[in-house]
């Protein structure tokens, strides 16, 4: 029944009315005088002029002039149209005040204290302006819901659009982090069968880690940082421990109880390995702490040297993709500073974490 009563617009027909009954309360003063002024008295007829001809004038601009005319970009003819259309519905309402005496049996001047030939003056002194003011509304309504619904849409569409991002920047962590993984077991089988089978283990947890408890889009940062803690263990594995200074200070107590998004730390640990300087030379080293403060906010500063080299320095899609990612989930959220140095790499992130 509901639905019947707003499929055919049935409830429109309350809203002329009252919106009537409003104007014509305002103009006398008192509710219940109005009330009785409309539907007690010799004035219905008029009222349902009021009525019918002013909602057929707005529902012809809403739902036959704008969309031919003014969506279609012809203003010049819908102004010209809808101007007709509200002298046409004016018109017809004016009748309804030399019906409404017929009907009555009260004579014209008694009803409304004018003389007949005052048509002139009910036209551009009642109904013109009435109508106007009615169509006009309508048209604010109809404008103000359309504009309601693109904004929901718009707003749906990039909320769409921002989760399939986040899914393929996702997707393109994965087989990244794969490759480099891969590669570091691949190369400890040669050197040290025992220590790789070890790592295997490792990476096998890395994995089902990966797959199964980070698909959320906030998930515990106890678990993240454990995650890197395995990542930066595997990594280290194939670096010379004798020529590169490893230094990791990870406060696990400030983590407790705040979520984070998965995979958004480990591009800036995972081009720390890739890009450390390996020469006999020069003073190799990689640094890193991070903890969350009181604020909840989680600071990250990573150092490593380099070569100098320009094929030396962090590219490609690891980074881009964080800085994409933490643009969508954080945005105005976040600090990021890298710093290439001559001899050396700097990274410091901070993520408000409330």
């Amino acid at each position: 029944m509901q639905n019947w009563f707003f499929r055919y617009k049935l409830h429109h027909i309350p809203f002329w009315i009252g919106y009537h009954l409003l104007w014509l309360w305002i103009n006398i003063g008192n509710l219940p005088d109005a009330f009785a002024y409309l539907f007690l008295g010799p004035l219905p007829v008029k009222f349902y002029f009021y009525i019918v001809f002013q909602a057929l004038g707005a529902y012809f601009n809403l739902y036959y002039l704008m969309p031919k005319f003014l969506i279609a970009g012809r203003y010049k003819t819908y102004i010209a149209l809808v101007l007709l259309t509200i002298m046409a519905c004016s018109a017809f309402i004016v009748s309804g005040y030399y019906l409404a005496p017929y009907f009555s049996g009260v004579s014209f001047e008694q009803m409304f204290g004018r003389r007949p030939d005052q048509y002139l003056q009910i036209f551009t002194g009642n109904a013109l302006p009435s109508t106007a003011s009615s169509m006009t509304l309508a048209m604010s309504v109809k404008l103000a819901k359309n504009w309601l619904e693109t904004e929901k849409k718009r707003i749906t569409l990039e909320k769409d659009k921002l989760e399939t991002e986040l899914k393929y920047l996702k997707s393109q962590i994965n087989p990244h982090f794969l490759f480099n993984t891969i590669n570091s077991i691949f190369v400890l089988i040669h050197k040290n069968p025992d220590l790789a089978s070890e790592s295997l283990a490792s990476f096998s947890e890395m994995l089902r880690y990966q797959l199964y408890e980070c698909n959320d889009q906030q998930i515990p940062l106890s678990k993240e940082l454990h995650f890197l803690e395995n990542f930066i263990e595997l990594e280290s594995l194939r670096l010379n421990e004798n020529q590169t200074e490893l230094h990791f200070e990870i406060n696990h107590a400030s983590a407790q109880g705040i979520g984070i998004a998965p995979f958004i730390l480990l591009p800036f640990v995972e081009n720390t390995f890739k890009h450390v300087s390996k020469g006999k030379t020069q003073k190799n080293f990689i640094r890193m702490c991070l903890a969350v403060n009181a604020h909840k906010v989680l600071e990250m500063q990573i150092e490593n040297s380099h070569s100098g080299e320009a094929n030396t320095l962090p590219s490609g899609i690891g980074l881009a993709n964080v800085k994409r990612r933490l643009n969508l989930i954080y945005p105005a959220q976040y600090r990021l500073s890298i710093e290439p140095q001559p001899q050396t790499f700097k990274v410091a992130l901070a993520i408000n974490l409330q």
